[in-house]
């Protein structure tokens, strides 16, 4: 029988410790649907990337960008995926969101990589 590892996201206020460096992370969480697990099911075959499954909710981390491509998730979805569809389907998010392109949204880590964009 194996067993299986949770990833613990959030820690007890007495273990977390502040430091002076600057996090490149970005992610976006998720309520559970049937749009967010296609989004994951997608997302956790790219390299790089973190899904996490929880109770209610998904998660999806990265480190320095993630790029969603709305037509390989309306692909996958088996129905059209827009930009508006895919901000309806996040509940928030970390770190820069740009619509690069009406198939395109990608979130930035690093806040400089996304003043290319504006």
């Amino acid at each position: 029988m194996s067993v299986t590892t949770v990833q613990q996201l959030f820690k007890p206020l007495r273990d977390i410790t502040q430091e002076a460096t600057i996090s490149h992370q970005c992610g976006v969480t998720m309520n559970d649907s049937v749009e967010a697990r296609c989004i994951a099911e997608v997302m956790e075959s790219k390299p790089g990337i973190t899904v996490t499954y929880l109770p209610a909710m998904i998660r999806i981390d990265g480190e320095g960008r993630i790029e969603f491509r709305m037509s390989e998730i309306g692909e996958a979805l088996g129905r059209e995926m827009t930009p508006h569809i895919f901000e309806i389907s996040t509940s928030t998010h970390y770190g820069r969101m740009v619509m690069i392109d009406e198939d395109t949204v990608v979130l930035f880590g690093n806040m400089d990589d996304a003043l290319a964009y504006e």
